[in-house]
């Protein structure tokens, strides 16, 4: 499937207005979505009418079919603004698109890319309560009934769960002990189908704003259509591949976001006094700084690397784990700094250091931790290693 995306001109004058939009409407809005927990629909009108929830569909299909080098840019844009505004399109942009372009068939593209470009929210339900990085632990279970399939199970910790139009569900098409990659499929399921419930909105360290919850599933019925792809047993396959751009699209969610960071503890050190002075004279106020804009850089340098290849068609699996792992790292010690550099007004609620430093915890754990990614990585190194012998 063709990404031919925006030409040049065209992209950055989007770009522009994205970024304009960002600082002029999303930021002033940020209040408004901590005191609900949830980004207000008015701001969401806004979002889709800019297109920003169809951005990826392919072009044959009516969309822009951003390459994932433009995609990626733009997420650096809107995570400037607060993580719930990227939270609730980026599922839709991303790993939703991606699945459909991947392996659905020709006529659930037909049903669901328009949904996507109208603006539809959607979540795609892998974690449960007792299965997390270990998917081979799965225990939804999709049984098949002649031309329908019975889901049952409960999946957790849902992006987008309690608010979303539709899902991505994996589920475990085989009662036998098989490998993860042999007996998970996904079906796609439509919210307000009998039987499929949510739960409640869960309450976060950080990250106010971003919906996540329970998405239970009790008998539910859904005719054979729905099975992704139409084949059994490539659930597991297809968020892999769709996990690849996530993992780029939370690397720069992380980098976009530590941009404002850093911006934030450059403007407090400069107007922050003592002994006379702005601290930001003090060196080793300077050396903190500086240590986060060599981590910004050397992060932001990885992922254009690693979504340029992407774009050319290349496999990235391990460069998206590399870039991930940086980047939520590098984030989690530049939100650290900030709260340093603000000295005790960084612990206060009042000011938005301490916020920084809660939101960017959840980048080294969600769409893969690092330490299952070191696993990744490490794995792949091997591999490599052993067929050059």
């Amino acid at each position: 499937m063709v990404e031919t995306g925006l030409d040049s001109e065209a992209f950055e004058a989007f770009l522009d207005m994205l970024r304009r939009f960002v600082r002029e409407r999303l930021v002033p809005a940020e209040p408004r979505a901590f005191e609900e927990d949830f980004v207000p629909d008015d701001i969401l009108a806004e979002m889709r009418d800019m297109g920003l929830f169809g951005l990826t569909v392919p072009a044959e299909y009516g969309g822009p079919g951003l390459s994932i080098e433009q995609y990626i840019e733009i997420i650096l844009e809107i995570a400037w603004a607060a993580p719930a505004f990227r939270s609730a399109m980026a599922i839709s942009t991303g790993i939703i698109t991606t699945a459909l372009k991947l392996d659905a068939t020709e006529e659930q593209r037909r049903e669901y890319f328009p949904k996507l470009l109208a603006g539809a929210i959607a979540s795609f339900c892998l974690t449960e309560p007792d299965s997390g990085s270990d998917s081979a632990a799965m225990k939804t279970r999709a049984v098949k009934d002649g031309d329908f399939y019975v889901l049952n199970g409960t999946k957790r910790y849902i992006t987008n769960g309690p608010r979303a139009e539709f899902f991505i569900v994996m589920a475990r098409t085989s009662a036998e002990n098989l490998p993860s990659n042999g007996h998970v499929s996904g079906f796609l399921i439509p919210a307000g189908t009998p039987g499929l419930s949510v739960g409640k909105h869960d309450k976060k360290m950080g990250q106010k704003g971003a919906i996540t919850g329970d998405v239970i599933l009790e008998d539910v019925r859904i005719p054979a259509s729905a099975l992704l792809g139409g084949v059994e047993g490539k659930g597991f396959k297809t968020a892999m591949k769709a996990l690849d751009g996530g993992r780029l699209s939370v690397a720069a969610t992380a980098l976009g976001y530590s941009r404002r960071i850093l911006a934030s503890a450059l403007k407090y050190a400069t107007e922050r006094k003592a002994f006379g002075e702005p601290i930001a004279n003090f060196q080793l106020i300077q050396a903190m700084l500086a240590d986060s804009r060599i981590e910004l850089y050397a992060g932001e340098c990885m992922l254009r690397d690693a979504t340029r290849a992407a774009t050319r068609g290349e496999r990235v699996s391990t460069e998206a784990a590399c870039v991930k792992v940086f980047a939520s790292e590098a984030a989690t010690r530049i939100a650290d700094r900030c709260v340093q550099i603000y000295g005790g007004a960084g612990y206060m609620a009042e000011y938005e250091a301490e916020r920084f430093y809660r939101d960017t915890r959840v980048y080294r754990i969600y769409e893969g931790t690092t330490q299952i990614l070191q696993v990744v990585i490490a794995k792949a190194m091997l591999k490599e290693f052993a067929a050059a012998l």
